[in-house]
């Protein structure tokens, strides 16, 4: 995947229940201001608290919106390697291009049952797999050594959003990977200059509210402009740094609930930020009035 990629937010109404009618807008409108493709039932959808009924209609339904126009991505991963094995071979994955797989959490694998997680994966599934390396919520790092063994070694596997927020590792796998694996920042924050040193995209959280000004920061980058890229790459830090301070996908609910395309509803254990950081938020979004 190349580009911008949206990973899409889950509208739910008042009363908690998947907003469909909500999740069509949000789609329709990132696919038509800029989005290359989509990242569906990531962690920015809570796909936690979903059911398995749930998530296959959430991907029927993005698939529908979409119609498409550009690729889709399908979150599977986790920390039971059989089960993923299973979801991954028995899911519907009609319309869907590739597939976003996390470093397994909380039980903390060595680096070699990570390699074999994933080969294990890559090796049953039916789409490319892409690693997802986000050691701040999974508990361990997915080192570059791993990355490019998996790389190198299994063909299926064709690129990796990196969130570990360590540059020296980044700038490692884009130096040495291999000729076709892609590496995407996996942190809004970071793309501009992950992107100065050779990643090709993002897998972005701003991008659901802000998908035609976010993108044409990206393909700046992607066109070798990157004089003219800085310009958003600063105006977008701060309220980048605003949207996680109360956890994702809270503040960019917050933020789409003011633009009126969803309601502010999140499902437990998660909740709306607060009074104070929505405030902050606001304001800053105010500041950007001109981009939106």
């Amino acid at each position: 995947m190349l580009g911008m990629g949206v990973a899409l937010i889950t509208p739910f109404t008042h009363t908690k229940e998947i907003d469909y009618p909500a999740l069509a807008k949000v789609v329709d409108r990132v696919v038509s201001n800029g989005a290359d493709f989509l990242v569906v039932l990531g962690t920015t959808g809570e796909t936690p608290t979903l059911t398995e009924e749930e998530k296959t209609s959430v991907m029927k339904a993005v698939r529908e919106t979409a119609g498409g126009r550009i690729p889709l991505v399908v979150g599977i991963g986790g920390n039971n390697t059989a089960e993923i094995i299973r979801r991954v071979t028995k899911s519907d994955l009609t319309g869907y291009s590739a597939i976003l797989s996390v470093v397994p959490y909380y039980n903390k694998p060595s680096q070699e049952g990570i390699y074999s997680h994933f080969k294990a994966i890559a090796e049953a599934s039916p789409l490319p797999l892409i690693l997802y390396n986000v050691p701040g919520r999974t508990g361990v790092n997915m080192t570059a050594d791993t990355t490019l063994r998996l790389a190198r070694e299994v063909p299926n596997i064709i690129g990796i959003k990196e969130a570990s927020g360590q540059m020296q590792q980044i700038e490692r796998l884009i130096k040495e990977k291999p000729e076709g694996f892609r590496v995407v920042s996996g942190d809004d924050g970071m793309t501009y200059p992950l992107m100065t040193l050779g990643a090709e995209g993002v897998i972005s959280v701003v991008g659901n509210a802000f998908p035609k000004e976010f993108s044409e920061m990206v393909h700046l980058c992607l066109e070798g402009n990157y004089i003219e890229a800085v310009d958003y790459h600063y105006k977008f830090k701060e309220i980048i740094r605003l949207l996680f301070a109360d956890g994702n996908p809270a503040g960019v609910k917050c933020v789409m609930h003011d633009m009126g395309l969803i309601d502010n509803e999140l499902r437990l254990p998660l909740v709306p930020v607060s009074a104070a950081t929505a405030d902050d938020i606001l304001r800053q979004v105010e500041k950007l009035q001109p981009q939106r």
